[in-house]
């Protein structure tokens, strides 16, 4: 059993209200909670919300949300939350990101069909082809093991290839950046959200670093689709050109 949660939160600093925005004559939290339900893995969706305009607004199209704290640091704690609200058992959650109108059914299924009972959290990663985006701050660098595993995340460009001009490290080796959904087995879900935050954490601005701190794995699957992310009001351009 696998549950699908929407975070969704009405403040935001770049864009506040961004769930409710239009997008091609639908929110962009309809977009998002539509493909996520066309995914054949997930067994049940809902919007964790703080906001009743969301929390009414998802009513009004059908789907199922709940209301949640207001003080919640991370889209982790809030799909905790909204997990102990629900009636029935489930094995893992999938967190996805509410600001991804465009996620594909497959990449969800992608993630999903990791869950094989043993992995504790799973993500996926992307390969870089973007010079831009492999000093770009803004996109999160992945390093993954030979298992399969995340072996660290950051906004820096991971490896460093030593005595390689910049301009040549995509002919040189194969960068990855991290797409931002992740799923969690119930058990560790609850233990995650206790965990204090770390030196990691803080250096880099990244709450799955508290997770590796903490020697919880992390199972990466490679998707070959590139998402859209809406973080300010001018991304909403990008996205209209994708309808």
């Amino acid at each position: 059993m696998i549950l699908g949660i929407i975070p969704a939160r009405y403040a935001s600093t770049r864009f506040p209200g961004k769930p409710l925005v239009d997008i091609g004559g639908k929110s962009m939290i309809q977009r998002v909670y539509e493909q996520v339900k066309k995914s054949k893995l997930i067994t049940d969706v809902i919007v964790a919300t703080d906001n009743q305009q969301i929390f009414d607004h998802v009513t009004q199209f059908g789907g199922r949300v709940r209301m949640t704290k207001e003080n919640h640091v991370s889209g982790t704690d809030r799909c905790y939350e909204a997990l102990t609200l629900q009636k029935a058992p489930f094995d893992y959650v999938v967190n996805i990101q509410g600001d991804e109108p465009f996620i594909q059914p497959e990449q969800i299924d992608l993630l999903a069909g990791l869950l094989d009972g043993k992995t504790e959290i799973a993500t996926l990663v992307k390969k870089i082809e973007d010079p831009e985006q492999l000093v770009n701050p803004n996109v999160v660098k992945v390093v993954v093991a030979l298992n399969g595993e995340a072996l660290y995340f950051s906004r820096s460009t991971v490896p460093h290839i030593r005595n390689t001009p910049e301009k040549d490290w995509l002919n040189k080796h194969t960068f990855y950046k991290h797409i931002g959904m992740y799923a969690y087995r119930t058990d560790v879900l609850k233990k995650l959200t206790s965990l204090p935050v770390s030196k990691l954490e803080k250096a880099e601005s990244l709450e799955q670093l508290r997770w590796l701190e903490n020697g919880f794995r992390i199972k990466v699957a490679e998707t070959k689709t590139e998402t859209i992310g809406i973080d300010t009001p001018e991304d909403l351009h990008k996205a209209a050109a994708n309808l």
